[in-house]
Order: C-alpha cells, then structure tokens, then sequence
C-alpha cells in the first residue's frame, strides 16, 4: 500500500503525441515526442506491437510528468505514458474528448 500523499507526488498530465518514430535498438518500442502544453518531452513507450506510428500522432495520454529520467536501450526517456494491458494487449488511457494540453488529471 501507498498512502494518498505518496500517489500525490506523481504528476498526471495530459499530453498530445507529436511525432512517432521506432527506436533503434528495440522492437516492440517508440520513441515519442509529447507536448505537455509547457515543453515538448521525449518518451520510450513499449507499446510499438499494439500501435502504428501515424495513428499515434494527434493522439491525447495521459503523462507521469515528473518521473526521473530513465536511459532505456541508449535513448532517454523523460516521463511515461499510461496504459492498461490483458490478454488481449495494451490499450493508451485518454480523455474522452480534447483537453487543453498540461490538463492536470486526478
């Protein structure tokens, strides 16, 4: 268990995909750019067997802000989009309709 404080320390932001591009040493991930509505970061998502890279772009998610970055196979990573997964694969969690990027969720 975590307490209510701890999760208050992540950061939910809402983010709109500007470029996707497979990364280079891995075959099952991208390498994304995201406008957080302040500046335009760069996330490794592991999502490449479940999405085409021109299907992404336009596309509202929801972004860990503040998560340390992470090198992941010789390309930085500056936050993390979430995802649900199953049997059947993964899925992006996002708005139900256009919102302002930077939008906090909670």
């Amino acid at each position: 268990m975590i307490t209510y404080e701890d999760f208050r320390k992540a950061e939910l932001k809402i983010a709109t995909i500007k470029t996707a591009a497979p990364h280079p040493q891995a075959d099952r991930l991208y390498v994304l750019t995201v406008d957080t509505g302040t500046t335009i970061k760069q996330i490794v998502a592991g999502i490449r067997l479940f999405y085409e890279a021109d299907k992404l772009v336009g596309r509202q998610v929801v972004l860990v802000d503040n998560l340390e970055p992470a090198v992941i196979r010789g390309v930085e990573s500056q936050g993390m989009l979430l995802a649900a997964s199953d049997d059947t694969g993964v899925s992006i969690l996002s708005p139900d309709r256009y919102v302002k990027e930077g939008s906090i969720v909670k």
